[in-house]
This record gives C-alpha cells, structure tokens and sequence, in this order.
C-alpha cells in the first residue's frame, strides 16, 4: 500500500490478500483451521507467526486480517483487532489491560451497555471507576489521579450527542500516564481522526456504519502494535471474541463505500437538523453542528461534519415521542444506527431503559427524547416524513407544545 494514498482509496484497496486466482473482490477463507506442511512448521507457528501464518480462526484468519489492515490503514492505526461485536471491542479494550486495584476515569454520558461495563463488571472485579460529566474540564482535572490506568470516552455521546474536547481530556490523561480509549462509533474515521487528536485507542461498533446495511456484527479496536499484539490479542484469542471471516468480508465491502455514506447521510441530518429547529412540538433540536448545540464550536473544529445521528426532544414527553414514532411512515423504529435505511429510537424505554429515572434525567434523556439516525433516503423526503410526525404527535395533545 502506497502511504500517500488518500483516504477513499485506502477504503478500497489497503489490506488486500489475492489468492493464486487473482480474484478482484477479496476472497472469503472460511475456516477454523489451517493445515501445516510438518510438525516442525507448526511447533514454529505457534512459537512465532509470521505476517502470512495462521494457526487459528479464534487467532487470526486472512479475510479477518485483510479488514484489521483496511481499517487501521483509514484511522492511521498501527494495528488493529477484530472483533464478534462493538461491545466485545469495548470490553476487550478495556479488560485487556486493566486488573483489581487499577482505576478509570470515565465520561458519564454512554451507551447502556458500556455503562454496564464500566460500572458493573470492571467493578466487580476489583477496578475502581469514577464517572465525570464529561464536557467539564475541570472534573476531568479532578478525577484524575497519579494512579488512573486508562480513561474512556465517547466521542460524541449516545444518544443526546454531547461532544467532549478530546484533545484536552488526552494531554490531562497522559500527564499523569493513563491510556485514553475512545469509542469514536457516531464520529467514525471518515468525520473525526481521535488519533490524531491525541488517543491511544479507538473502538467501533462495525455493526453500525462500517457494514451499514444492517447485515452483521463486528467490532474493531484499533492502537499501536505492542497494545493490540501485546495486550488485547492475548485476551481475545483465550476468550473468543474474534470476528467471523464472513462478517470480516462483510466489514470490507462495507468499507469501500463509507465516506460516500456518511458524507451523504451527515449532509441530510444537517439539513433536517436545521429545518426542524423551531418547529412547534419540539422542546429541543440536538445536533452537533447546529450553531444552538453548546458545544458548536468545539464539535467544528474536532468533526469535519456533524454525522449521521439527531436527537428531538418532544415537548409532549413519553406519550408525544410513542406518538411521534408510530406516525412515521419511512424511518423505522429500531435500536440500531448507521445504516442506509433511516432509524429511530426513544432511549428512555429502549437503550437506557435500565439506567434510574433520575440517572437519566441527569444524562438529559427525557421521556420525550427520540434518537435518529440518517440513512441514504432523500433529505426532503425523510423531513417531510419527521414534520409530519410532529405534527401528529403535537395535534394529538392539542397542540400544547407549539
């Protein structure tokens, strides 16, 4: 792979392994093992692998290997592990390299289950975890300690897409040594470079924008080579969290079309975003570059677009969002996001339905909040489409929203 190559072109070509056929789209190897020409070969193989040699499908696979290089070619990652889920990324990530004593420093807007992660099982196991209002500067600066071993962050929040100055939570974080994991699924590689902005570890749910179509699961956790050889593939290859090389095949198609996607669908939320703003029933209009968004100018200068995801508080709460949702006739009601088809969730009952009322309320998940994501429908189309359930939704209560 040329290293001057651009971005669209890596998301075609980087990673590329061509069998004796000479095939132009990349070949699926589906299978668990491989066979070794003597004993000998395979005492060396397991002793040391070289760049071509596999042992086994929980360990490496080539289709498997060909999307780890495509997408840590896009981020401008050293390296990078594939993995069954987003989740399995997250807490691969995480569970790799801390042990009982260790403590995090944590953003507290995020999705349920990386909650569930950060609160629940690192917790049980003897971590130490502090939660921050992750916009706050200065409870970063408080947080952290000599002893943090690794911070963790969204880089825009699920699901009220609150934006965190990346670059400032990093250099406070490696003042005092600790490894900073950003989980950048809303932003993606094409909108925010978070390695760049000084991370040492980026996550994805590749389920989400990467496949794009709502086929199959996949995580990624991307870093420097000795962090995913040395400490994250020790833990997933003993703990099965690898990526299937069909789901791996999956990714890398998805791959070569992901910034036409996702410039597509950030330029649609914008225009929604924008046209919705004022609109009677609507409490609040959430994107993170709409001029209103408090962290306008940060989410600017840090994305060079606002992504694919908007959030509409309805005036009317739970029974104006149940309204609303089942007056939609395009978008589609699911707990999904980043695929070409439009999709919309109410986090209160769906993603965050187990977090505490006043967690929530805290978080600004209000029982009138609805989370879209942006698919590849026509902008006008998909507006007319919200407007419309909006309306209904505000009429039904007699208009108290307006």
């Amino acid at each position: 792979m040329n290293a001057d190559w651009k971005q669209r072109t890596k998301a075609v070509h980087a990673g590329v392994r061509r069998s004796q056929y000479g095939e132009t789209s990349e070949a699926i190897f589906l299978t668990q093992g491989f066979i070794y020409d003597s004993a000998e070969q395979a005492e060396a193989r397991f002793v040391k692998s070289g760049e071509d040699e596999f042992i086994y499908a929980r360990y490496g696979n080539p289709t498997v290997r060909m999307f780890e290089e495509r997408i840590a070619a896009i981020e401008g990652a050293e390296d990078a592990f594939a993995t069954a889920s987003g989740m399995a990324a997250v807490n691969g990530a995480l569970v790799s390299m801390l042990r009982a004593g260790d403590h995090v420093v944590s953003s507290r807007a995020l999705f349920g289950s990386c909650l569930y992660i950060l609160d629940e099982v690192l917790t049980r196991f003897g971590v130490e975890v502090t939660f921050v209002d992750g916009r706050d500067l200065d409870a970063w600066k408080a947080a952290l300690r000599p002893d943090t071993k690794a911070v963790f962050l969204e880089g825009v929040s699920n699901p009220t897409l609150e934006v965190i100055d990346l670059k400032a939570v990093c250099d406070m974080a490696h003042a005092v040594g600790a490894t900073v994991v950003v989980d950048n699924v809303f932003a993606t590689p094409v909108l925010q470079r978070s390695l760049d902005l000084g991370a040492d570890v980026v996550v994805y749910s590749a389920t989400k924008h990467i496949d794009g179509q709502g086929r199959c699961l996949g995580g990624v956790i991307l870093g420097t080579r000795d962090f995913i050889r040395g400490t994250v593939e020790p833990y997933l290859k003993h703990t099965g969290g690898a990526l299937s090389p069909f789901n791996a095949w999956v990714m890398l198609k998805g791959l070569e079309t992901l910034e036409l996607r996702v410039t597509a669908q950030s330029a649609s939320a914008l225009k929604i975003a924008e046209r919705l703003e004022g609109q009677a029933g609507l409490a609040r209009v959430i994107y993170p570059h709409l001029p209103s968004h408090p962290e306008y100018a940060l989410s600017r200068a840090q994305m060079s677009a606002g992504g694919t995801v908007i959030a509409l508080d309805l005036a009317g709460g739970k029974q104006a969002a149940f309204r609303f949702l089942n007056a939609l006739e395009i978008i589609g009601i699911s707990n999904n996001l980043g695929d070409s088809k439009s999709l919309v969730t109410h986090p209160a009952t769906t993603t965050h339905q187990r977090l505490a009322p006043e967690l929530r309320a805290e978080l600004g998940i209000t029982d009138g909040l609805v989370r879209i994501s942006i698919g590849l429908e026509d902008a006008d189309d998909l507006l007319a489409d919200i407007q419309g359930a909006v309306a209904a939704a505000d009429a039904s209560q007699g208009g108290s929203g307006a």
